[in-house]
């Protein structure tokens, strides 16, 4: 089953992380939301300390997240869900309605996306972890493909000890490499669901355009769009305290 971290008390609240990322990410916004809710926040698989599979879509990957609410006897769920995270969000709500109230996306929407982690991938994957490379190793060869400081230190958060001197990647590296282009998969068309949805954008991102928003409202006929100005695509790590009190007034 899905590894999590829950906290809180209250209606549940499942948050689900973007690609390469994880649960911890998500650190600090879990506990102010656990004030208010049951927050559960999910390591979605071949991510974090979840299980490794060579299947990968986002129908498995919802059908992950049904099973734990499953396990937990979870219902009249609240769904937050970024970039990967938010497209098994929407999929797990148009597959399975019943389950969730209300449904929040962040900086996704439910369009086909054109393949653009290649560099990042050829990174990671230039990292020969044969060699016992240190952290700061690591980050060396990681900068020949990837000259954004933030998003080299979002990967670094993956490395762990597998064991003494020994660094490796939480993730499941060989299954993105089989399965890249499962990232940018559209939701299907007559996927729908027609309970409230929250849109939330980053001003400075291209996610989400404004051409976009007839796309949104066929699948999510009760959206709504917000936009975070000044963020990118990590809008909840670039501007916390305005993403947590637009998600505050949606649910409250």
């Amino acid at each position: 089953m899905l590894h999590s971290k829950i906290e809180g008390s209250g209606q549940p609240l499942l948050i689900l992380h973007g690609f390469l990322g994880m649960s911890d990410n998500w650190k600090s916004l879990a506990t102010q939301f656990a004030s208010r809710f049951e927050v559960h926040s999910i390591d979605l698989r071949n991510h974090g300390r979840s299980f490794h599979s060579s299947e990968f879509s986002y129908a498995i990957m919802a059908q992950d997240v049904f099973e734990y609410c499953q396990a937990y006897e979870l219902s009249s769920i609240f769904v937050v869900g970024h970039s990967m995270g938010g497209k098994v969000a929407m999929t797990l709500a148009t597959i399975q309605p019943q389950l969730i109230s209300k449904l929040i996306v962040a900086d996704i929407g439910p369009k086909f996306y054109p393949q653009h982690h290649e560099l990042i991938l050829a990174g990671l994957n230039a990292v020969d972890f044969s060699k016992k490379p240190t952290r700061s190793d690591v980050e060396t060869v990681l900068e020949k493909f990837i000259p954004d400081f933030g998003t080299r230190q979002f990967l670094l958060k993956n490395l762990y000890w597998k064991e003494p001197g020994q660094l490796a990647f939480r993730f499941n590296l060989e299954a993105f490499n089989m399965n890249l282009d499962q990232i940018g998969q559209p939701l299907p068309d007559n996927a729908m669901y027609t309970k409230p949805t929250l849109f939330i954008r980053g001003g400075d991102s291209n996610y989400i355009l404004n051409t976009d928003l007839g796309g949104i409202e066929h699948h999510f006929p009760m959206a709504i769009i917000e936009t975070i100005p000044k963020t990118g695509h990590w809008l909840h790590a670039e501007n916390p305290t305005m993403f947590y009190s637009i998600v505050i007034s949606f649910l409250e």
